[in-house]
């Protein structure tokens, strides 16, 4: 690993009904594109030797055995939707010699404790997953020695967080953005930031008339969408669409900066 690197790998770029979607007979959905076939949003960084896990869904599991190294030391939790915390249960594989560190603000680690008591009991089951837990707020942290900082967005009425890592800014679920971190992220080399769909709007998701202002105010360097849905339309007619630097990522998907 090329430790003055940062490599992020998309596991998955999918809204959380994940692309094809049930029961959908759309072109999207019906695409043999690979591009086109999205799991739940989730992604390796690679960074300073350490290999962060941001966020773990629903289909974690699949996403890690078509992943191009499995090796993971963290995992970075953005907010407590299942298409986002789902599949920690699977981190049981990681979990062997020691508990698995977990990073996520005191409001998620409280609420997993309720869902997946088993994960924290002081008395576990034998093979389930334990997790060694990280409560951070909204200052910097340190994972494995990277440097990582919260970036506090809003998902309709739900405060949660995306992560400044080296040059990287990942942004996903947001909403709104507020004017203070908008500068903060101004001119980053690369940001990752969600875009629900092509064309209208949504409650709790930015679309993409809405995530290109973001990204035009942010000037970074290149940014990749993720999050999305069927609605976002064909990845091969996406450069019709979007600016010059400025690319639907796919799953599977190696960006190195």
């Amino acid at each position: 690993m090329n430790l003055t690197t940062l490599e992020i790998e998309f596991l998955g770029t999918g809204t959380s009904t994940g692309v094809p979607m049930l029961r959908c007979k759309c072109p999207v959905c019906m695409s043999d594109d690979p591009r086109d076939q999205r799991l739940r949003t989730s992604a390796i960084v690679r960074y300073q030797g350490a290999r962060l896990l941001i966020d773990c869904g629903p289909d974690f599991r699949t996403q890690m055995l078509r992943a191009s190294d499995d090796n993971l030391d963290a995992v970075l939790l953005t907010h407590i939707h299942f298409d986002h915390v789902a599949g920690l249960d699977d981190l049981r594989a990681y979990c062997f010699e020691r508990p698995f560190p977990l990073y996520a603000r005191a409001d998620v680690m409280n609420l997993l404790h309720k869902r997946i008591p088993y994960c924290f009991s002081e008395n576990p089951y034998p093979g389930v997953a334990q997790f060694e837990e990280h409560v951070f707020g909204d200052e910097p942290f340190l994972v494995e020695g990277v440097k990582v900082e919260p970036i506090p967005v809003m998902h309709y009425k739900l405060a949660i967080c995306g992560f400044r890592i080296g040059p990287l800014a990942y942004i996903t679920d947001a909403k709104t953005i507020a004017d203070d971190v908008i500068e903060q992220l101004k001119g980053a080399p690369l940001l990752v930031i969600n875009s629900l769909k092509k064309e209208g709007g949504h409650l709790s998701h930015m679309c993409l008339e809405e995530t290109l202002a973001v990204i035009e105010r942010i000037k970074p360097g290149r940014a990749y969408l993720i999050h999305m849905s069927d609605r976002m339309g064909l990845h091969a007619d996406s450069p019709k669409f979007l600016p010059d630097n400025v690319e639907l990522a796919y799953d599977g998907l190696i960006v190195k900066v």
